[in-house]
């Protein structure tokens, strides 16, 4: 270890004993790109994860596991469910699904009357997908980046209605926005009744101009729906900004909250004419609480969404998405445009954050993956569909440029 590697672990040892008011006071003034980069404030945040020695991780897009503090009242909530049994449900846990749902829509900064808790995004989208009244010829617009799991969903409709599903394919490095809307916007018919869009790309980190889309798509009387897997709890924004009709994501990705949990939003105006997966005879048309019709579930993890929210709003969402931008670039810049070395995520600083996929010419994205894992010790995910052929790499807080140069370095031998 260098004398630079050493005051940066020192440092940020020291740090992660102080994480709390006394840091935040500290930091309170500097600017959240200057913060970026400062390695001991973000120990401090490392500090408060327990890591697996084994391997560095770099594979959170799927799931990231909760901080300890979160983690430890998780457990909590488990003991007191467990210990007040069924009284629990009959007694307190609506009141408490309330407070939660009012506290996470004000993070997504919406109505609670137009935010449901979930299992997961995709729950959430599939469940917007099925209360359609689709008939036959009616038709669907989506990406061939999109994720596995709607696309699906929409290909049963299909079977199902005979409805029918356009595809288009989102440019890699677009020059402007323009250039990705025309994509979606020359796929619009009069026939099509939904337009499903990513708002960060799951498999290239590509963050699409949501916004823009979706008020092209309102011109032409075309709802929208947005696949926020990846964007909530990542980058700074408010889902009612985006003008979509429909909005899901996972919270146990970026939020960091225990497995089993998401949001669905429906705009109020759209509540009441789709249909609920189920049936609810004590829920009325344009009450989104229709949609949430969960029975005796793990009520323990929507509790802990509180707990995560909590940590997540000490850290910051300016001063978070700042970080993960900083920490993609970091590794990327010095990858891209090196000998055999492809970067499938834009070139473009807005168009990106945290994710990004890499992949190395002549290399089966599976095989880089083993590789990266067997020999260099480092979790990816492969991915080999869409025109995408990579691994897709996803740091989180708690990761520190020290790991990204070990993985900078694999990259490079393994190109060698």
């Amino acid at each position: 270890m260098n004398k630079r590697e050493f005051l940066r672990t020192v440092g940020g040892v020291s740090a992660g004993l102080m994480f709390g008011p006394e840091l935040l006071a500290q930091y309170a003034h500097v600017s959240t790109a200057t913060l970026a980069e400062d390695e001991p404030f973000w120990a401090a945040i490392r500090a408060k994860f327990k890591l697996n020695p084994e391997y560095i991780n770099l594979e959170n897009g799927y799931y990231c596991f909760q901080p300890e503090e979160v983690l430890e009242q998780f457990i909590g909530h488990v003991r007191r469910i467990n210990y007040m049994g069924s009284r629990y449900f009959r007694t307190v846990k609506d009141e408490d699904k309330l407070r939660v749902r009012t506290r996470l829509a004000a993070t997504a900064g919406c109505s609670p009357a137009e935010l449901v808790i979930t299992r997961n995004t995709t729950e959430s989208l599939d469940t917007v997908i099925a209360g359609f009244d689709w008939k036959p010829g009616d038709e669907a617009v989506m990406a061939n980046q999109d994720y596995g799991a709607m696309i699906d969903q929409f290909k049963l409709q299909a079977r199902r209605y005979g409805m029918v599903n356009r595809f288009i394919d989102i440019p890699m490095n677009p020059k402007s926005d323009d250039e990705v809307v025309g994509v979606y916007a020359n796929a619009l018919t009069p026939k099509t009744r939904l337009l499903m869009i990513c708002h960060m790309v799951n498999i290239t980190g590509h963050v699409l101009p949501v916004r823009a889309i979706c008020d092209m798509a309102h011109a032409r009387g075309v709802p929208v729906m947005v696949d926020g897997a990846h964007a909530f709890a990542h980058l700074d924004f408010k889902i009612p900004d985006l003008h979509c009709d429909y909005y899901g994501a996972s919270l146990h990705k970026w939020l960091a909250v225990p497995l089993g949990a998401g949001i669905l939003y429906v705009k109020q105006d759209r509540i009441a004419g789709l249909w609920p997966v189920y049936g609810d005879g004590g829920v009325k048309e344009d009450d989104i609480r229709k949609f949430n019709h969960t029975g005796t579930h793990p009520v323990h993890t929507d509790l802990g969404i509180e707990n995560a929210i909590a940590f997540h709003e000490t850290i910051g969402i300016a001063r978070k998405e700042a970080r993960l931008r900083f920490l993609q670039r970091y590794w990327s810049d010095q990858l891209r445009g090196r000998p055999r070395i492809v970067l499938n995520t834009p070139d473009d600083l807005a168009r990106s954050c945290g994710i990004a996929n890499v992949g190395i010419e002549g290399v089966k994205p599976a095989d880089l993956m083993k590789t990266l894992f067997e020999q260099h010790k480092i979790w990816t995910v492969a991915i080999d569909n869409a025109g995408v052929h990579g691994v897709r790499v996803t740091p989180q807080v708690y990761t520190n440029t020290a790991e990204l140069d070990t993985f900078v370095k694999a990259i490079k031998t393994i190109a060698a």
